[in-house]
C-alpha cells in the first residue's frame, strides 16, 4: 500500500513557528520585567561587577525605598552589609524581613539563618545561638549546627560542643571522633586547673574511649599523675605516646626530663631522649637532652652531643646550644667573644623555630591543639621548624 508523505512536510515548519512564538513571549516578558526595575538596580549591579560594593549598596538602598516588596534584594543588601562589616545595618535589614507578616515560610527560615549569621559576626553569641537553635529540623539544620559548634568553642562550652558534634556525626555519618576527644581533653585540663584530679581522669577516659589514639589525652594523663606527685606513673603514661604517634614525643621531652629528675634518675631520661631523638629528631627533644647532659655530665659532654647532632642535622638551635656549652667551658678571656656570636645567633632564632599550621600556614611559638588561624583541630605538626616564613 502506497503512503503519501507529502503531508508530513509542514510539520517542522509548525514546530519552528511555535518555538518562535514562545521565544517572543519570553523576550517580551523579560523586557516588561526589566522596564519595571528602577535604573538604580542596574547601577548597583554595575558597581558590584566593578568591585565597588559601597556604591552598589547606595544604589540598592534606592531600589528598596522605591519598592519595599523586593524581598530578594533585601537579602542581597543584608549580605552586602555583613560582608562590609556593617553588622548593625545587616541586622536591621534581616530583622525587617522577619517582621513582615506576609513573608513565606521558606523565606522566613532563610531570614532567620541570615540574621543569626549577622549576630554571630557582630559578636552577639547568645542571640546567634538562640536563632541557630530555632533552625532545628529545617533545611538549614546542618549549617546551623556547624555555627553552633563554633559558638560553643568560642564560649568554651565543651559539653554543648560534644552534643552538637555528636548530632552532626549521627546525621551525616562523617567521623568526628578527633574533635569530640579534643573537647573531652579541654574538660580534663579545666579539671586539672581546679585541682580536681578525679574529674580530670574521668574526662581522660572518655577521650580515650572515643579515640584510643588521642595523644593529648595520654599527655594530660601524665600531667594529672605529676600533679598528684606520682612521676613514675606520669613517665609511664608519656612513654605510651611511642605506640600512638612517636612524632608527638617532642611535646613531652621536657616533662619526661622533669619526671626523671624527681625520681633521681637522670640517666634514664638521657637514654630515653637519645632513643627518641634517633627515631624522631626534633628541636625540643634536643633541647631537653642537652639540658640534662649539661647538668649531669658537664659542658664537654654537652658540646660533644651537639657537635654530633650538627654533623647530622645542622640547625641554628644546635649551634646556639654548642655555643652555650663552649661558653661554660671556655676561659674567661674567650667568653666575651663567644657570647657576642651567641647573641647574633639568638636574634635569628627568635624569628625561627616555630610551629606552622598545615591548614592555613599560621605560625606560632607555642604549640596549639586548635589553630588560632583556621580554628581547626590537630593541624599543627608537633615538630618545630627553622624554615623562614614563606618557605615551603
Amino acid at each position: 500500500m502506497d503512503i503519501d508523505l507529502w503531508w508530513l512536510l509542514p510539520i517542522p515548519a509548525v514546530f519552528f513557528g511555535l518555538g518562535w512564538v514562545a521565544a517572543r513571549i519570553d523576550i517580551r516578558h523579560l523586557l516588561t520585567e526589566s522596564r519595571a526595575l528602577p535604573l538604580s538596580y542596574f547601577r548597583g549591579l554595575n558597581f558590584l561587577l566593578n568591585e565597588q560594593p559601597d556604591k552598589a549598596i547606595e544604589s540598592f538602598i534606592e531600589v528598596v525605598k522605591v519598592d519595599p516588596q523586593t524581598v530578594e534584594l533585601h537579602f542581597a543588601l543584608g549580605n552586602l552589609f555583613r560582608r562590609q562589616g556593617e553588622h548593625e545595618r545587616a541586622i536591621r535589614m534581616h530583622q525587617n524581613l522577619l517582621d513582615r507578616p506576609d513573608l513565606p515560610a521558606d523565606r522566613r527560615t532563610m531570614a532567620t539563618y541570615e540574621l543569626a549569621q549577622d549576630f554571630l559576626r557582630a559578636g552577639m553569641l547568645d542571640r546567634a545561638e538562640a536563632l541557630f537553635g530555632r533552625l532545628e529540623g529545617t533545611s538549614y539544620e546542618s549549617q546551623a549546627h556547624a555555627h553552633l559548634i563554633s559558638i560553643y568553642e568560642q564560649e568554651k562550652d565543651w559539653e554543648k560542643a560534644i552534643a552538637a558534634t555528636e548530632r552532626i556525626a549521627a546525621g551525616t555519618g562523617a567521623p568526628a571522633f578527633r574533635e569530640i576527644a579534643q573537647y573531652y581533653c579541654e574538660l580534663a585540663q579545666g579539671a586539672l586547673l581546679r585541682s580536681d584530679i578525679p574529674a580530670a581522669r574521668i574526662r581522660i577516659e572518655q577521650a580515650l574511649a572515643v579515640h584510643r589514639g588521642c595523644v593529648r589525652a595520654t599527655l594530660v594523663a601524665g600531667e594529672a599523675a605529676m600533679q598528684e606527685g606520682r612521676p613514675a606513673e606520669a613517665l609511664a603514661a608519656w612513654q605510651r605516646i611511642e605506640s600512638q604517634q612517636p612524632a608527638y614525643l617532642a611535646l613531652v621531652a621536657d616533662r619526661v626530663a622533669d619526671a626523671c629528675r624527681r625520681l633521681g634518675d637522670a640517666p634514664r631520661a638521657i637514654r630515653l631522649l637519645k632513643a627518641w631523638h634517633r627515631e624522631s629528631p626534633s628541636l625540643d627533644i634536643l633541647n631537653a637532652l642537652f639540658a640534662l647532659v649539661l647538668e649531669t655530665e658537664g659542658a664537654e659532654a654537652a658540646a660533644a652531643l651537639v657537635k654530633d647532632e650538627l654533623a647530622r642535622n645542622p640547625t641554628l638551635t644546635g649551634l646556639d646550644r654548642l655555643l652555650e656549652a663552649q661558653i661554660r667551658a671556655a676561659p674567661p678571656e674567650r667568653r666575651h667573644d663567644l657570647e657576642l656570636v651567641r647573641g647574633l645567633v639568638a636574634q635569628h632564632i627568635k624569628r625561627l623555630g616555630m610551629y606552622r599550621c598545615d591548614g592555613c600556614g599560621f605560625r606560632a611559638r607555642q604549640y596549639y591543639w586548635r589553630c588560632p588561624g583556621c580554628q581547626k583541630w590537630e593541624t599543627y605538626p608537633p615538630r618545630r621548624t627553622e624554615a623562614p616564613e614563606g618557605f615551603q
